[in-house]
């Protein structure tokens, strides 16, 4: 049962109501004390007496009728053409309908988005039975900091901007944050690099598998998505160079890649947002202190709250 937003009482309250006028109160007392009126009052009295507990309960505020509601064979046929992935404009034009009427009924039945048409994929959870044997890397397009921006101040005005071919674009630019994270323990890397071409994401792979050594961890493979760093033929023989089996995503499922994928929205949320900075350079040296938290010290969800090194230390 679900309450009204603005009930002044609930079926506990209606009942003791109810119960002080069988008791003897007078409705005017009875609604007083209960902060309601004498009609709200007598209403719940009637509907007591009616219908007994049942009646104490809120009911639905939706009309029984409505004339002129979509008929349930057409909403039948925009459902079918819907699931040709039809667009909703598209179906409007081939049914003489409003627009707006389509897109109501698709937002009811619940196929609004195209992403609804698709049955829901099972999760694929999987994990390497020891470090090394596959790490996630990806990239990360942050935007280079003048000053405080919008996203932590809430403000938009006096942000430096430029007129390209009579657009307005930004002046600040991009950093580029090139992740790695150990598919078993977790235990992840991280530099921020001025872009992402296929020489800085071979020379980022390059420091990353050092980083791995240092710890005794060998890397076996490397996962990534289909961005053109990573189909190059220079990372392919970069790849060969370094004995590294290289896997690709499948298009268009990032959750493939889905380690990478999480370690970033906690890169942003606790590191890249998770406090005002004043220019880039502060930022990108708050990035070492915060790897090593996480590494050594911040609890890890999926490693039973413990911090990802530990996994190494269980390893040596």
């Amino acid at each position: 049962m679900k309450l009204h937003a603005n009930a002044r009482t609930c079926p506990k309250s209606r009942r003791l109501l109810v119960q002080r006028i069988e008791g003897g109160w007078s409705v005017m007392e009875a609604a007083e004390a209960a902060g309601v009126s004498d009609r709200t009052a007598r209403r719940w009295m009637v509907r007591w007496r009616q219908e007994g507990a049942a009646g104490l309960f809120d009911r639905s505020s939706a009309p029984r009728r409505i004339p002129h509601r979509t008929a349930p064979e057409r909403v039948r046929e925009i459902v079918r053409l819907r699931r040709l992935r039809m667009t909703a404009s598209q179906i409007a034009i081939a049914l003489g309908m409003a627009l707006s009427t389509v897109s109501a009924v698709l937002r009811r039945v619940g196929l609004g988005k195209r992403s609804k048409l698709e049955p829901p994929e099972p999760p694929n959870r999987y994990e390497r039975r020891r470090p090394g044997e596959l790490i996630h890397v990806d990239v990360k397009k942050l935007g280079r900091i003048l000053r405080p921006g919008h996203r932590v101040t809430g403000d938009r005005r006096g942000e430096k901007r430029r007129t390209v071919d009579g657009r307005r674009v930004g002046v600040a630019g991009w950093e580029f944050v090139h992740v790695a994270i150990d598919d078993h323990s977790r235990v992840a890397y991280a530099e921020v690099l001025t872009d992402e071409k296929a020489s800085t994401a071979i020379g980022f792979l390059q420091r990353a598998l050092a980083f791995y050594a240092a710890r005794g961890v060998k890397v076996q493979r490397v996962m990534t998505d289909n961005g053109s760093p990573y189909v190059s033929h220079a990372h392919a023989a970069a790849c060969r160079e370094l004995q590294l089996r290289h896997l690709r995503t499948r298009p268009y499922r990032p959750r493939t890649n889905g380690k990478a994928e999480r370690f970033i929205q906690t890169l942003q949320r606790e590191w890249a947002y998770g406090r005002v900075f004043q220019t880039s350079s502060e930022r990108t040296a708050a990035l070492t202190p915060w790897l090593k938290h996480y590494n050594y010290t911040r609890p890890h969800g999926a490693l039973s709250h413990k911090a990802p090194a530990t996994r190494l230390e269980q390893r040596a």
